[in-house]
């Protein structure tokens, strides 16, 4: 599949992205280990984990610095992907398994979660910078672009709910989700499911209508 053939300046819009006969790759961020599950920064291991319940299906072995797994869905070629690298160096994995699929850029969903963004807020985009994550921050060195799609996951920031505004930024995302925030995350996953399932199926517009239409 050809690149779309317009430049990636902010953000653009997903609806504009068509998808050919690729391997999708849908890689979720976070940090490996038992330390870190359940953390806040960890929101994309979560998520990509329920898909491979739902899609009966199960990451690993190791392999290229993640836990992946390949698999046919919707007419698709899927590869779900958990970098074990740790945050900072996400790229280091994910650039394998885009150069070994030959998979552009827009065919490539990461899933994150963002500070901005309060507890339970959802946002699918295309492009964009990193905005302070360093996750982001390395797969746009280590792919050379950052056309890559991104599905945000709020998780607010110290000040906000019961983290005291002192909290240093670094221990507020290594620690584990509130009850609340679990409960709230819990109570959207189908949504989520939905709108990547959306995605897959080459609804874009209307998975983007879904999810970014969440409060």
């Amino acid at each position: 599949m050809p690149f779309p053939d317009f430049l990636f300046p902010d953000v653009v819009p997903v609806e504009r992205i068509s998808m050919g006969e690729d391997t999708f790759i849908i890689v979720g961020l976070g940090n490996p280990g038992d330390l870190y599950a359940g953390t806040r920064h960890n929101a994309g291991f979560m998520v990509v984990d329920e898909l491979a319940r739902r899609w009966d299906c199960t990451p690993g072995p190791e392999k290229w610095d993640a836990s992946s797994v390949r698999i046919s869905i919707f007419g698709k070629k899927v590869c779900l992907v958990k970098p074990i690298t740790y945050m900072n160096m996400s790229g280091k994995a994910v650039v394998r398994f885009v150069d070994f699929y030959k998979t552009p850029l827009p065919c490539l969903l990461v899933i994150h979660d963002d500070l901005d963004m309060k507890p339970g807020r959802i946002k699918l985009i295309a492009g964009g910078g990193a905005g302070g994550h360093k996750g982001i921050r390395s797969l746009i060195e280590h792919l050379g672009g950052r056309e890559f799609v991104r599905l945000k996951i709020g998780i607010g920031k110290p000040g906000q709910g019961s983290a005291h505004a002192d909290m240093p930024v670094e221990k507020y995302v290594l620690a584990p989700f509130s009850r609340e925030e679990q409960d709230l995350l819990a109570g959207r996953m189908n949504v989520l499911v939905q709108g990547i399932e959306l995605f897959l199926q080459d609804n874009a517009g209307r998975a983007m209508n879904l999810l970014n239409g969440l409060k």
